[in-house]
């Protein structure tokens, strides 16, 4: 496997991140305002995962489950990551750990390489730092059913493509639909709101 890419992305994140301008590429009009995050706001930890796959580099993502009727963000495509929890030393752990249960990634497998800007959602709360790693195994997926729909394997060949970013309309709700939202059209699943700005600006970073 050519390592080149991890190589640039290792050196761009060294030397400073593209930050929330680049973000907010890929955010909906109404969310164009930075807004801050508040006291209250829940920590959060995801994991940016590159790992080889065929001849080229791949980024793991989840279609989380849809059940759980307080999950704001339920049916929707993210990074492995969740709440900081109890136990966990910092946010690089909960990234971790949570790509484990979720994904079922050995974190022993996983090395880390920095982190993106973090980004405040405000529907759920959740302050999320992006952390950014790769292995050179390719993993053996076991999806956590109870929050994994389904795993997206995307790659970065194709989501470097122009054609990769489009705009629809969705439907959040029979009576809120969202107009013009940019989004990262991966196996046809539509990747917008937080995970699409986080990956904007991965992106940059390999440009």
């Amino acid at each position: 496997m050519n390592d080149q890419l991890i190589n640039i992305l290792e050196r761009n994140l060294r030397e400073g991140l593209p930050g929330q301008e680049v973000q907010y590429q890929m955010a909906h009009v109404i969310r164009r305002r930075y807004e801050p995050a508040p006291r209250s706001a829940r920590k959060a930890g995801v994991l940016a995962l590159f790992y080889p796959r065929d001849s080229g580099w791949h980024i793991v993502l989840i279609e989380r489950n849809s059940s759980h009727p307080d999950d704001r963000h339920g049916g929707q495509i993210s990074f492995p990551g969740g709440k900081f929890e109890e136990g966990d030393r910092n946010l690089a752990d909960t990234a971790l750990r949570e790509a484990h249960e979720e994904v079922g990634v050995d974190p022993d497998t996983v090395k880390l390489i920095g982190e993106l800007t973090e980004l405040y959602i405000p529907v759920s709360n959740f302050l999320v730092k992006p952390f950014v790693g790769y292995t050179t195994v390719t993993p053996h997926f076991q999806p956590q059913l109870s929050e994994v729909r389904s795993i997206v394997e995307a790659p970065v060949e194709h989501l470097r493509q122009p054609e990769t970013r489009q705009v629809t309309d969705l439907q959040l709700a029979d009576n809120i639909t969202l107009r013009k939202v940019p989004y990262f059209n991966v196996e046809n699943k539509i990747v917008w709101g937080a995970t699409a700005m986080m990956l904007n600006e991965l992106l940059e970073l390999i440009k």
